[in-house]
């Protein structure tokens, strides 16, 4: 089936103000096209600017949402308590966990200490 991926917020953003690398951007773009995820925190993230852009909108509604669930939950806490780290950032990590998916973010040194996780940078990702 191949890789399946989460996108954190600021990959969104970056790609939908066309800041990424041409590589980079066609394949987010690919990903976009065909089977966007995110998790219900990048939602909030995104929709939550003062001036939300109505591509960022339109994202938000057509992209797989993946909510809390008590799986997900009892992996931010896990996470949360293993490695301090911020409840957002708990969250994304245990939805790409639990979901086994591949997070492209350009904010690695949020997300690299944890065992486990799968993680692309989105402005190397090709």
């Amino acid at each position: 089936m191949g890789t399946e991926y989460l996108l954190d917020t600021n990959t969104v953003i970056d790609f939908s103000v066309q800041k990424l690398p041409d590589r980079a951007n066609e394949k987010l773009s690919f990903i976009i096209d065909t089977s966007p995820k995110i998790s219900i925190i990048n939602k909030i993230e995104l929709l939550s600017f003062s001036n939300v852009p109505g591509q960022i909108i339109f994202f938000t509604d057509n992209a797989f949402v993946i909510s809390l669930d008590e799986n997900i939950v009892q992996k931010t806490i896990e996470l949360r308590r293993k490695y301090k780290i911020k409840l957002p950032d708990a969250i994304i990590a245990a939805t790409a966990l639990i979901f086994d998916l591949t997070l492209i973010t350009h904010n690695i040194s949020d997300f690299k200490k944890i065992n486990g996780l799968k993680l692309v940078d989105s402005y190397l990702i090709a």
